[in-house]
């Protein structure tokens, strides 16, 4: 069997790498498509391991840090992709990658993480109009208008949709009037434990954020509400956000940039409570969290509602304001959470499961998909002989 991978662009490391890696260990000589690489910026030894391809964009200008730029070309990049000799494709999407043209005899499975929100959801979010001159707003509306049509019409060139929560399936019904099969991504639950030299039931008076430092995740939201309470709070991630974000922050908040996965682990056993400030389509982090035994504060929509119970493994804010998260965060009381069940809820999501599962329902979809295809070609010999 022939595979072959596409995700968006790899230029940095996440919660969706850490998904995609996954796919990498399960076809590990499958071939991997994406618009744009930068392999110093991916920590993942299975994924800088593959045989990587990339789209025109990579010999663009400063692509690698400005790819964002190059938006209006994304559909034209993962259309020119050639994939007539694969049998399977496996596109993991949360802008184009689910759009690549594949032939009629290949199996394509869409894994897809978000139908893309500057978009359709969050377009008022990404292009704030009190932000852009009248002719950056026409401009954009003009533009976007094309790739929503685009999206919707390249939703057709997916055979199956798989995704990782029950809130995005509601999206991909909504919007592409498509199903898809919720597969929840795992966490690593050997790795990220309670065990370390921090004792879990006596935790550093830190809160913890670990995240990319980008406008939609809302990190400005924890540092005028840190900046309000005083307690220690400590950043770690990297982001166009980050020089900004550091201007306006008191000396109690502490930014540490990029952290290997050995010292993210020690952040996370040691810290009172890990914060979650956006809407997240699934969110890995707060399982990692969990895992090593720690509540999580989270904003109380999104996927966060699938892995965060209220009252046993965290606590939720229900608006994204300052006088929200801080009356929270002034409520919350660590000792009235058990390390033990938070870290059995995040078992529940366990990587080896979702590896398991998500092999069963691959394979599932693509011999469906050939047995379909070969009772279409007797019933096609069928009627030319009658």
């Amino acid at each position: 069997m022939k595979v072959a991978i596409i995700h968006d662009w790899l230029v940095n490391s996440g919660g969706g790498e850490k998904c995609l890696e996954v796919l990498c260990e399960l076809f590990p000589h499958a071939d991997l498509y994406t618009l744009v690489y930068n392999p110093g910026r991916i920590a993942s030894r299975r994924i800088t391991s593959m045989n990587v391809k990339t789209s025109f964009i990579q010999n663009l200008p400063f692509a690698k840090s400005k790819y964002r730029y190059f938006l209006p070309f994304f559909p034209a990049a993962v259309e020119q992709f050639d994939l007539r000799e694969y049998d399977l494709v496996l596109s993991f999407s949360h802008c184009v990658a689910k759009g690549a043209i594949t032939s009629p005899g290949t199996c394509h499975i869409c894994y897809c993480c978000t139908p893309m929100r500057y978009a359709w959801d969050m377009y008022h979010d990404y292009f704030n109009e009190n932000n852009s001159s009248l002719f950056k707003r026409i401009v954009t509306a003009h533009f976007m208008k094309y790739l929503r049509m685009w999206d919707v019409s390249s939703v057709n060139r997916v055979d199956y949709f798989l995704t990782l929560s029950g809130y995005i399936s509601d999206k991909i019904k909504k919007y592409y009037n498509r199903e898809a099969q919720v597969m929840h991504p795992g966490v690593d639950t050997d790795f990220y434990t309670p065990q370390g030299n921090s004792k879990p039931e006596n935790p550093s008076n830190y809160f913890l954020i670990v995240s990319r430092l980008v406008t939609q995740k809302r990190i400005g939201l924890a540092v005028e509400a840190f900046n309000r309470l005083g307690l220690p709070l400590v950043i770690i991630g990297t982001g166009p956000d980050q020089g900004a974000l550091k201007k306006m922050a008191a000396a109690n908040i502490t930014f540490l940039g990029w952290q290997p996965d050995e010292v993210l682990r020690e952040y996370y056993r040691d810290c009172k409570a890990f914060l979650l400030l956006n809407e997240e389509d699934f969110g890995i982090t707060p399982l990692e969290a969990q895992s090593c035994g720690k509540p999580v504060i989270a904003y109380g929509k999104g996927g966060a509602l699938e892995t965060v119970i209220n009252g046993v493994t965290g606590t939720f804010f229900h608006s994204q304001t300052v006088e929200s998260l801080v009356e929270t965060i002034k409520d919350f009381n660590p000792s009235l959470f058990d390390g033990k069940i938070i870290r059995a809820q995040a078992m529940k999501f366990n990587v080896k499961d979702f590896k398991l599962r998500l092999w069963q329902a691959i394979m599932d979809r693509y011999n469906g998909f050939y047995n379909l295809s070969k009772d279409s070609a007797k019933i096609a010999a069928s009627s030319s002989i009658d």
